[in-house]
């Protein structure tokens, strides 16, 4: 089956380099881009969540997305995070977006003032009629304290072509399938929690929108293709090997784990915005420890 959109199977939510200012480090952004791009990734969602896009002003938010495109050359879609709790700046958002020449946006359900379904209906039907651009819906309960249904999702696929998938962060996978057998076949479902991904494969799936990505981006793609060719057995050896990983990169609030990580891999420096803190001493060595021994795993596999 065709998607509506394809996003591709391995979907890095990237962190936001930053130096010891607190200043985006864009040589550092270029540098990971083009990292990225070359370990199995399809496309980048560039100031989501693990982006820090709390803490990311506009300005910024442009010069990031514009660095990434440069560094990538058309080498990976690019989506932007153009989410709110308030829709009249969501639909902003959107269309800023949209005159960046975004590939797509990730929308996020809106947190804090926990509007209804009904309200929920209303919200994303703004954003898509205010742009061409591909919608990924981005359902995080755990965030935004409420969750988007299933029957909600259906409809508003059916009636918006630009609301072509969604991030499903939670770890109900009722809620997956029941989103399968409801939404168009043709609308994309990912994986917002990399742990989940090989069990919501198993119920619709199309892919991940990851963290992991960062450090084993073409062990995740391998994982994926290995499933959807029938190889089950690989896919849950592998999941196996990466579990470790997928955990030990949410011991703190994301993105500080995968930015420590992506410095003792030697690519960025390891600064985040408050209220984020860093990992502990005990914290790293445990981090570091999981990411050495998943490597000797793969190392002997091969």
């Amino acid at each position: 089956m065709t998607l509506r959109y394809d996003f591709g199977e391995v979907i890095t939510a990237m962190v936001t380099p930053m130096n010891k200012s607190y200043a985006i480090d864009y040589d550092n952004v270029e540098k990971l881009a083009k990292y990225l791009v070359e370990s199995g990734t399809d496309s980048i969602l560039i100031a989501g969540t693990t982006g820090e896009s709390p803490t990311l002003n506009n300005d910024e938010e442009r010069e990031l997305f514009s660095t990434v495109r440069r560094a990538t050359s058309g080498k990976a879609k690019l989506i932007l995070s153009a989410g709110s709790n308030c829709t009249k700046t969501a639909v902003e958002y959107s269309k800023n977006a949209q005159k960046e020449e975004a590939d797509g946006i990730l929308s996020v359900v809106p947190y804090y003032n926990k509007p209804n379904q009904r309200g929920l209906i209303e919200h994303f039907s703004e954003i898509a009629k205010s742009t061409t651009l591909p919608i990924i819906l981005y359902n995080i309960p755990s965030r935004t304290g409420i969750s988007i249904e299933p029957s909600t999702v259906a409809y508003l696929a059916s009636k918006f072509e630009n609301i072509v998938a969604i991030k499903q962060s939670c770890a109900d996978l009722d809620k997956v399938t029941e989103m399968r057998m409801l939404c168009p076949d043709d609308f994309a479902i990912y994986s917002g929690d990399d742990s989940l991904t090989l069990p919501m494969l198993a119920v619709g799936a199309n892919g991940v929108i990851s963290v992991a990505s960062h450090l084993f981006g073409a062990e995740i793609k391998s994982m994926i293709r290995n499933f959807k060719a029938g190889d089950v057995l690989a896919s849950r050896n592998m999941h196996k090997k990466l579990y470790p990983v997928f955990k030990d990169l949410f011991m703190a609030p994301n993105p500080v784990p995968v930015k420590t990580a992506l410095e003792y891999k030697g690519l960025i420096e390891n600064y985040v915005r408050k209220p984020l803190a860093p990992l502990s001493e005990d914290e790293k060595i445990k981090l570091f420890k999981t990411i050495d021994q998943v490597k000797i795993e793969l190392e002997n596999e091969d």
